[in-house]
């Protein structure tokens, strides 16, 4: 294949919409058919070239009726002011599958810290999935901007573009000189890395909880602003419970998820024990409105569930179950755990695999009162 389609696509769910986003390595203009439409990669109708990632937005719902979109590259000779030259578009066909309305198999990826094989390899462990959860410091850092690119070899291996990606940032990815353009390497809405989603019958919100001590830790150096971000997504928040009918409770929606790097219903040890004020506002106006089924999170590099009715680990106030799904070692022999769910009308199977092939645990929780 060549250096235009090094990667396969990333289909990333996005609010109400799927951000395809693909690395073409060469100067070029992108854009994405969908049944009869084309979608394109441009700013106030100027067609985009500079980009290292290439992004354009698709309505989920169309592309999950046309079961298929194809990627069209067109090269770049030259571009000038007039009579830019370029080349024949190239263009590649992926399927598209969109979400069962039963047996919903997902995996979750947190904490890879630049290791991509072991993460594969526990992924293939719990076998096939309908959709991925990339939840945050998947790369090291971004003071090298190379690292975003394990975003995309994750991905691409385990969805080759058929599949969706949920996809929330963590802390280490707020680090280096680079963590100012990680929006332009990622998925964001209207350039918030904080966003709901809706998968089929999944409904999910993503919240972004930023670094994990405060602003003027030493260990910044004035880098962060992150107390003014999470108190725009406590609005957020709010927003989302006001437009309750298109968002958690609109037609069709089964199961409800959280998504956080960072589990902020727990209260850390100092230096780690930060905004307790807002952690404890997202989790009451979560657990009186939205109601979830489950949190998805990762940070604290462990493999377990923890209930509501543990007080002393739900110090900001419990939500439901929250499943912390992911370890990483990094001494040799390298070695990654993650965690599969199997969403279902009554319950949620919670499977936790490793890249050496190993079933870890198996967990059930169930929704009897569930309508």
């Amino acid at each position: 294949m060549n250096r235009y389609f090094k990667h396969t696509p990333a289909v990333f769910a996005v609010d109400k919409y799927y951000q395809i986003m693909m690395p073409c390595e060469g100067s070029c203009f992108f854009f994405v058919k969908v049944g009869d439409k084309f979608y394109y990669d441009e700013s106030n109708g100027i067609m985009c070239s500079r980009s290292k990632i290439h992004r354009v937005e698709v309505p989920s719902d169309e592309l999950d009726k046309a079961g298929e979109y194809t990627v069209c590259i067109r090269p770049i000779i030259i571009r000038k002011a007039y009579f830019s030259k370029t080349k024949k578009v190239i263009e590649k066909t992926y399927k598209f599958y969109p979400i069962p309305e039963n047996n919903i198999r997902v995996y979750h990826i947190a904490d890879a810290h630049n290791n991509i094989e072991e993460p594969i390899k526990a992924a293939e462990t719990f076998g096939s999935i309908d959709f991925l959860i990339l939840n945050g410091d998947v790369i090291e850092d971004s003071n090298n901007p190379a690292n975003f690119m394990n975003i995309y070899v994750i991905g691409s291996r385990l969805t080759k573009g058929e599949k969706p990606i949920i996809f929330s940032r963590g802390n280490h990815d707020l680090r280096g000189n680079f963590a100012e353009k990680f929006a332009e390497y990622t998925p964001t809405h209207l350039g918030n890395t904080y966003y709901s989603f809706r998968l089929g019958n999944i409904w999910g919100i993503l919240l972004d909880c930023g670094e994990d001590k405060n602003d003027d830790h030493e260990e910044y150096g004035y880098t962060v602003a992150c107390h003014v971000f999470r108190e725009r997504q406590t609005d957020f928040l709010k927003k989302i419970i006001e437009n309750k009918e298109s968002e958690y409770e609109a037609e069709g929606v089964k199961h409800r998820l959280v998504i956080s790097h960072n589990a902020f219903v727990h209260r850390y040890q100092p230096p780690f024990d930060i905004e307790q004020d807002i952690f404890a506002e997202w989790s009451k106006l979560l657990r009186e409105n939205v109601k979830p089924e489950v949190m998805i999170c990762g940070h604290a590099h462990e493999l377990n569930i923890y209930y509501p009715e543990n007080s002393e680990w739900n110090t900001n106030g419990s939500i439901c179950p929250v499943v912390i799904g992911s370890t990483v070692e990094k001494n040799k022999p390298v070695y990654f755990a993650g965690c599969g769910y199997v969403f279902n009308d009554e319950n949620i199977d919670i499977i936790f695999t490793d890249s050496n092939g190993e079933v870890l645990r198996k967990e059930q929780l169930h929704f009897e009162n569930k309508s």
